[in-house]
């Protein structure tokens, strides 16, 4: 029969996880950088390609097309990747009036082992011969001076391939309870300075905003290389690791933004896309991670009540949560009082991680 010396242990146990990722992101909060502004003439753009997939965005493009045309890049170039909306019509409407050149080109139909954004990125690289290649999705947004700010910190990291991790905008409960997770998964687990080590779980990346210089991109050829991946940009950081070329990283700051998901259904849809690789491969993991959430951030509070160490657990969830909305600059103060709600919420996300088909803007991957 269990003391009641043992539910506090494992408190305590509990308590002691939770301190070691607030270990790793007190280091990130004084060394991960973020975005910042800087003077237009600290930075030249000539030479930069600012490439955007997109495949029915029609609903994003009003808020974020703005911020492509008023970049500073003197080559935009977007990719319409077999939209069934009018997406190569509303950027062709609104770059008439652009001071700068912009293409709008046809995506040519994707090939059997290609997944949709990798072959659309790769039609982009083919189509510049710039020194910089910036990819960016569709529904970021860049605000004035974003793009020098991206490219005088890929210089000041001397990275050959770069990434930039966007500042969520949210919208409703289980957004503002769910989304911020991604930050924090990389501010809780991967120090910065880790990031030079030859760890391949350290190596990461995210696809909002991608950028290569062109030898990188040529020796690599990483759209190519994997192809067929439903997370490319994680498969793409470990390609550069592998090859020996230095990866850079930085959160957005109010410089780099994107709502992701405009739905719940859609959010489930695309995180559980996201997360279906270690579903397919380890799902037993997958689950007992979900569980492991749960008893961290779920169970605390409610064994608070009679268990003194479950009080710190509580404690220390709720803490790291503001930690980490104050690195990133959302300052979401009231969902980060309720960490216990992200692993409720994120069952629908899992369930649909181990489904062996996934479904993401209208094309099925197995």
């Amino acid at each position: 029969m269990m003391s009641f010396r043992s539910p506090n242990r494992l408190g305590l146990a509990a308590a002691a996880f939770i301190g070691l990722k607030l270990v790793n992101l007190a280091l990130n909060l004084r060394m991960f950088p973020s975005l910042k502004p800087v003077a237009a003439q600290s930075t030249d753009l000539d030479g930069v390609a600012l490439l955007i997939p997109m495949r029915n965005e029609i609903d994003r493009l009003p808020a974020t097309l703005s911020g492509f045309l008023t970049s500073g890049a003197t080559d935009i170039t977007f990719l319409d990747d077999e939209s069934t909306d009018d997406s190569a019509a509303a950027v062709g409407a609104a770059s008439k009036s652009s001071k700068v050149s912009v293409r709008v080109i046809a995506g040519r139909p994707r090939p059997t082992g290609w997944a949709g954004k990798t072959w659309a990125c790769a039609q982009l690289a083919e189509s510049t011969q710039a020194e910089l290649l910036v990819f960016c999705d569709a529904d970021v947004l860049l605000a004035p001076g974003a793009l020098r700010s991206v490219v005088t910190e890929m210089r000041r990291q001397r990275a050959q391939v770069f990434s930039v991790f966007p500042r969520q905008n949210v919208h409703g409960w289980s957004e503002r309870i769910l989304i911020p997770l991604i930050n924090n998964t990389l501010l809780c687990y991967l120090p910065f300075p880790l990031l030079e080590a030859p760890v391949p779980a350290a190596a990461t990346a995210n696809g909002s905003i991608l950028a290569f210089t062109a030898r990188a991109y040529r020796q690599l050829d990483p759209f190519e290389s994997v192809k067929d991946a439903l997370v490319e940009d994680v498969s793409i950081a470990r390609l550069t690791r592998a090859a020996g070329l230095r990866l850079g990283l930085a959160l957005g700051g109010g410089l780099v933004q994107v709502r992701m998901f405009s739905s719940f259904g859609e959010m489930v849809s695309g995180l559980g896309r996201g997360i279906s690789p270690l579903a397919g491969r380890h799902p037993i993991l997958l689950a007992l991670g979900w569980l492991a959430h749960l008893a961290l951030y779920t169970l605390p509070p409610v064994l608070a009540a009679r268990l003194p160490s479950w009080r710190l657990v509580a404690a220390l969830g709720v803490a790291e949560r503001l930690l980490v909305e104050a690195k990133t600059g959302s300052r979401d103060w009231t969902a980060a009082l309720v960490p216990g709600l992200a692993p409720l919420v994120a069952l629908p996300v899992v369930i649909q991680a181990l489904r062996k088909t996934q479904t993401w803007k209208g094309r099925s991957y197995q």
